[in-house]
């Protein structure tokens, strides 16, 4: 019995990591159903499946796979056109049904508002100080927003595209000139099943209709 078990572990590992790695055959579908030109469908909070999906746990990508794949290189492109078209400023692969860890962020702080990939991120530490930041919304919680509690700097790890590791620390609670950090924040916890609506503010009933 000893050596099936021997036997047995370094496969069921070899089956964790595909699963880890590739497209499930429904994302894959997802992905491949329309051109490079074409944008994804956002996932609604008024939609019953869609809300179920959006409160998922994400798992993380084989990051070395990423750079080579095309499939995950289509999805990186046509993410990137989804958020142009919605005129945001960050998605989660989870809005467009892709349960991975990987978000698109704008660069508030840098010329341009270049927008980055961060694939695996993680939040390794973060500031006492929280901020009340206001006016917080979601793509995909349609015709709402309100003030949210965030950390007033956050120190993070993730990889590019390009699978390339990056190390810094994300700040700015400012909309008139940084609120990268902020945009961090909200698209991480996507990829932990939370919305902005599960971070507002004690005190005041701030959840309101956007304009």
């Amino acid at each position: 019995m000893k050596k099936i078990i021997f036997l047995l572990i370094p496969a069921i590992g070899l089956m964790a990591c595909n699963s880890i790695k590739n497209m499930s055959g429904k994302e894959k579908i997802l992905t491949d159903s329309f051109g490079i030109d074409t944008p994804f469908r956002v996932l609604q909070t008024d939609n019953i499946d869609d809300s179920l999906f959006l409160r998922k746990k994400s798992i993380d990508l084989d990051v070395k796979g990423v750079a080579s794949d095309k499939d995950w290189q289509r999805f990186i492109q046509r993410l990137k056109l989804t958020l142009s078209e919605e005129s945001g400023v960050g998605i989660a692969a989870p809005q467009v049904g892709v349960g991975y860890n990987l978000f698109l962020f704008m660069r508030m702080d840098r010329p341009g508002n270049v927008v980055e990939v961060a694939i695996n991120p993680r939040i390794i530490n973060y500031s006492d100080e929280t901020v009340c930041f206001e006016r917080d919304g979601c793509l995909s919680v349609p015709g709402l927003s309100g003030n949210t509690k965030r950390h007033a700097w956050i120190d993070v790890e993730y990889y590019n595209e390009q699978g390339v590791l990056i190390k810094e620390r994300l700040s700015g609670q400012s909309r008139e000139s940084d609120f990268t950090g902020i945009i961090f924040q909200h698209e991480f916890d996507h990829l932990q099943g939370i919305l902005f609506t599960d971070r507002l503010c004690e005190g005041a009933a701030n959840l309101q209709r956007s304009k």
